[in-house]
Parts: C-alpha cells; structure tokens; sequence
C-alpha cells in the first residue's frame, strides 16, 4: 500500500491510470462515497475520482495520521485490510463537483480502506468528507451543527503511523475493548427501545471510554470534547431524532497496535424524525455508510474519528445537496 500511494502521489494525471493497473487485480473493486459511486476498472476510478481531484487541488500533499493493517474479523476469511486515514492538501484553484474554488490551501478529509491479497490490491473504499470541502468554500449547505468545525489533528500522541510491526497482543487488546464498547450501546439502545429510556448515562461509556474522550465526527456534526459534551452534542441528537435503527454489519473491522477501525456499506439503516442535522422529518428508511476509526489508551478509548457519506443518506430523502448548492450558485436551473 505504501508503494502505491508513493507511486499515486508521485505520477502525473497521464500516469495514474497505469499506477492503479499495476497495483490492482484484474477483478478490482473500488466504493466511492456519493457522487463517486463504485467502479470497476483503473481507468474509471482514474476519471471519475482522482482526474477531478488532480484539476482542482495542486500540488497535492498526502497527509496521513493513522495507518493500520490487519486481518478482519468481520468475515470468515480473515483477509487483510489496510486503512489510511487524514488529509490531502492542496490549492483549491479550480471547481471541484462544481464546489466553488477558494484560491487558499485546502484539506480534503480522507480515509481509504483497501484489501490487499499477495502484492494485489483487490478492493478499496474511499471515503472523503466532501461537505468540508463545503464549508471551506463557504458554500455549507446544512443547518449549523451541534459539535465543533475545524480540521480535525490526527492522534495526540503521534503515533497512529504503525509502519513498523506491532504486538499482536495490543492489537486484540484494542478490538476486544471496542467489542465491549459496541456491546455496551447495543445493550443501551435495546433498554431505551423497550422502556423510551433514551438518555443513556454517562456511566455506560465511562465503562469503555475515557472522561476526556475526542469524537471527531464529519462536517455536518462535528467533533466534541469529553464524555459530556459527546452525549450533547452527538450521542443525544443520533439517539432522538432517528428511529428505526438497523445494524447490516460491517465490510472490515480490524485492530493493531493501539488502533482500531471498520466501515460499512452500509453500516446503519435508520429513518430520521426531525432534528438531525437541523434537518425535517422523513418516513424513508435510509443507510448510512459510517466508518470509525480508534485509539485505544490504556485499557479505555480515548480518540474516535467518525466518517459518514452524508450525501448518500441524505439523496435517499430526497436531498441532493449537491444540486441544491449549484442551484443557489444559479450553475444549474430547477
């Protein structure tokens, strides 16, 4: 993986098509969050994803905070999968999907889940934060939000870059814990489900998660600060306003070191009453493609970064916020 990034950043928009072919197997899979959609050849990833990126951010520096392999557990083949998390960062000098360009560095928010069988990479799903590209701009298209906007530091202790080889023990140590964290909200959700008792107390994440716990959410929500402040400015908001909520499981969720991740597509089916996001009701069940990514400190989390394809689950209720941007620019009529 670390070879083909280095050979990605380092090739030319002609090249790129060449890169991926010699690093991906002839039955590719790429996911792209909306509007990217899932493509199936090098030279479609190529002209749709990374074409767009190259015209409008130069030069693009890769910036990764968090970098962890490992085999997963949420399948029975026990794969292995890679996950990249952190920016790209460029000079947003000309439009991107039509977002206007800013003339000033920008970070794109970023993080890559990839498979990898022998020296091939067989599967990858590319998440980006495309909403604080938005905000960026000055073009945000959601009500405010209840956490904070910022670009988001990687970990507080730097050292989410697991390059060299990690105890195994640490690693099951780290997915252990966030089995027990999941186990906990499940356990909490299916009590406020059967008695309308929706306000979780503190003392059920306390068990898992540190009082000073950082939730870096996506653009649209936000990150928040303590374990307080995360059930006032996340948890309660996600547990209130929507209803219906449906696990469907996770493409890959693995650990090393003191890190954890997984992602979904989707993770969550869920429909939303009024108030999430600042947003009205809906009667449309929609999914969520949510990923997480961990740092384990001790023997409790203390740092979670949250990545969901908005866009997507908004375009089921019939929100393309896109079209809704490049109609309030006058780019495109009704």
């Amino acid at each position: 993986m670390r070879r083909f990034h280095a050979a990605l950043d380092n090739s030319t928009a002609e090249e790129l098509e060449a890169v991926y072919a010699e690093f991906t197997s002839s039955e590719y899979l790429w996911r792209g969050v909306q509007p990217f959609g899932t493509q199936l050849t090098p030279a479609d990833v190529v002209e749709v994803f990374w074409k767009p990126i190259r015209a409008a951010f130069s030069p693009i520096q890769r910036r990764a905070d968090v970098f962890l392999a490992g085999n997963n557990v949420a399948d029975a083949t026990d794969s292995v999968w890679v996950c990249e998390m952190g920016h790209l960062l460029g000079l947003f000098d000309q439009p991107w999907l039509d977002i206007p360009p800013t003339n000033r560095m920008c970070f794109l928010r970023y993080a890559e889940f990839n498979r990898v069988e022998g020296s091939e990479i067989v599967e990858s799903s590319m998440f980006i934060d495309v909403i604080s590209v938005m905000c960026q701009a000055g073009v945000y298209p959601l009500p405010p939000q209840t956490g904070s906007s910022h670009i988001y530091p990687g970990p507080m202790t730097h050292d989410g870059l697991l390059f060299a080889e990690q105890d195994p023990g640490e690693g099951q140590k780290t997915m252990d814990l966030v089995h027990r964290m999941v186990e906990d909200l499940s356990a909490a959700n299916e009590h406020a489900n059967e008695t309308g008792e929706h306000r979780v107390k503190a003392d059920v994440l306390r068990k898992t998660w540190h009082e000073d716990m950082i939730w870096s959410g996506p653009e649209g929500i936000g990150a928040t600060y303590t374990i307080e402040r995360y059930q006032q400015q996340h948890q309660f908001p996600f547990r209130f306003n929507l209803d219906g909520k449906k696990f469907n499981g996770h493409v890959a969720r693995f650990a090393e070191g003191n890190y954890a991740c997984f992602f979904g597509w989707p993770n969550l089916t869920n429909t939303a009453t009024g108030g999430f996001l600042g947003m009205t009701a809906s009667s449309v069940p929609a999914d969520m493609r949510v990923v997480d990514v961990y740092r384990r400190d001790g023997d409790k989390l203390a740092e979670n970064w949250v990545f969901i394809d908005l866009l997507y689950w908004l375009s089921q209720q019939g929100l393309d916020v896109l079209q809704r941007m490049r109609q309030s620019l006058g780019i495109e009529g009704f």
